[in-house]
């Protein structure tokens, strides 16, 4: 849950559950394949990330994924998106069962991405940030042959002083802006917003990726904002000094990652507009859901090979999405 505190600031509740999935087993919940089912929706951008790196790594039959709907309501996201609305293994029709199950009076917002335990039916974690993080250094054992390095030891440190100010003034810059409760809010979180962004467009300028050559986690949390913010935040949270496609660099850097698989494979442009224009009723209490950007321009050429630089390192780009992993015909771009 988040709210507006008194200056009319959007406040991010950050307490969210830290058990963590590890080799060791240290929290009680040690790696095992087929024990996990990670449950996110297509819509939420912390959901997305975690799609994105089990689909690079190739953990696919590592631990099973469940998609919820793209709206919810006060209680739970739900799986209204499967036969009679109900998850296919988990069997339950509300996100929150899975909380409840871990905690019963759990008091807190019901989020994605989530790892639940199948055996048991309780939530693990939902700590997105650390999820991703997990999936590269605790699940090494189940990546795909030619896995790509997403979290690299000499490197952490960058990647993580990066991901830090991509999270704070990017990911969480663009709710600051859409929830503001007073014009002094917006006006700082707009201002903090568009520096962030302008910083990163210079350093895009003459690297190809956030930590240089290849991509990394750091690449993984900014995109999923990037993609989200012509159809959505540029207008419905009025992050709107430009367009993502009027940012030369951070619209080729955009478009290089949509067109390197796993990235724009796993966006679906339609969850994501129902998502924010349906279920932020305090914003848009039409509930109108907008039938623009066009999409297609995903697709164009964007330059950036000239960089150099090997999107998978040593590694392999991963083969083609599973089925029933799909994002449906006509969701995508193009």
């Amino acid at each position: 849950m988040s709210y507006v505190n008194p200056k009319g600031e959007f406040d991010r509740d950050t307490d969210y559950i830290t058990t963590r999935i590890t080799r060791d087993g240290r929290d009680g919940y040690p790696v095992e394949p087929g024990r996990y089912r990670l449950v996110v929706a297509r819509a939420c951008p912390w959901a997305n990330r975690a799609i994105i790196v089990r689909r690079l790594l190739g953990l696919e039959d590592a631990f099973s994924i469940g998609f919820c709907g793209p709206t919810h309501d006060e209680r739970s996201w739900t799986f209204d998106l499967d036969p009679g609305g109900v998850d296919p293994v988990l069997k339950i029709p509300r996100l929150q069962d899975a909380y409840f199950r871990r905690d019963p009076d759990y008091p807190k917002g019901i989020t994605v991405p989530a790892f639940v335990d199948v055996p048991t039916g309780a939530v693990v974690t939902n700590d997105f940030a650390q999820m991703t993080l997990d999936m590269s250094t605790e699940w090494t054992e189940f990546h795909r042959d030619g896995a790509p390095q997403l979290y690299p030891e000499e490197h952490r440190d960058e990647i993580d002083e990066v991901a830090k100010r991509i999270y704070t003034e990017v990911n969480n810059g663009v709710y600051r802006c859409g929830f503001a409760g007073s014009q002094g809010a917006y006006d700082k979180a707009y201002d903090r917003l568009f520096t962030a962004l302008d910083w990163l467009s210079e350093r895009l300028s003459d690297r190809r990726y956030l930590g240089g050559d290849t991509i990394t986690e750091a690449d993984v949390r900014l995109f999923t904002t990037l993609a989200r913010f012509d159809p959505v935040y540029h207008g419905h949270f009025k992050c709107n000094r430009s367009k993502l496609a009027e940012m030369p660099v951070l619209w080729a850097y955009a478009r290089d990652l949509f067109q390197t698989p796993g990235f724009g494979d796993t966006t679906d442009f339609e969850q994501i507009k129902h998502h924010y224009y349906e279920v932020h009723t305090d914003i848009n209490p039409t509930g109108v859901v907008p039938k623009g950007p066009d999409l297609s321009n995903w697709l164009t050429s964007h330059g950036r090979e000239a960089l150099g630089g090997r999107p998978f390192g040593d590694g392999t780009p991963p083969g083609p999405t599973r089925e029933g992993e799909r994002v449906p015909e006509g969701h995508g771009a193009g």
